[in-house]
């Protein structure tokens, strides 16, 4: 019975959390490592990062210009790329998968825990996409 508990305990470690359709996993280090793992592990598979969005920065700075005190992250950060061979690929199957174009996967921190994640993509051709979200993502984390 031990065995049972401890096996599912393990096997929860590295679980991904899926939530407001986005697929998170937790981080062992720093916003700033994580962020460093994820641009690793996007340039390392041949892509090119086209923005990165400082989402946590512009919350914190426009807070109470909206009439917010609340702190929602300690830092967020959204890398988005695009690959072609991939886009195209999804592209010709459906045209209207540009609407998912180009591909983000984010960091966060909150309460001093970091994570990693992207958004969930619809059945079909687009969980190519999201296959290659999740590559990115598991070697950032050293998965």
């Amino acid at each position: 019975m031990k065995h049972i508990l401890i096996s599912a305990a393990l096997s929860m470690i590295a679980a991904p959390v899926i939530a407001q359709e986005a697929v998170t996993y937790a981080f062992d280090g720093s916003f700033d490592d994580a962020t460093f793992s994820v641009e690793t592990a996007i340039v390392g598979k041949g892509l090119v990062i086209d923005y990165v969005s400082h989402t946590g920065e512009m919350l914190n700075r426009t807070g109470a210009d909206v009439g917010s005190d609340t702190v929602l992250f300690e830092g967020a950060d959204i890398f988005l790329f695009c690959s072609a061979q991939l886009s195209r690929e999804v592209m010709e199957a459906d045209p209207m998968n540009i609407a998912h174009c180009p591909y983000g996967i984010f960091v966060a921190e909150r309460g001093g825990e970091v994570m990693i994640g992207h958004r969930t993509y619809p059945e079909g051709e687009m969980q190519k996409v999201e296959a290659l979200l999740e590559e990115i993502i598991q070697d950032a984390i050293g998965g």
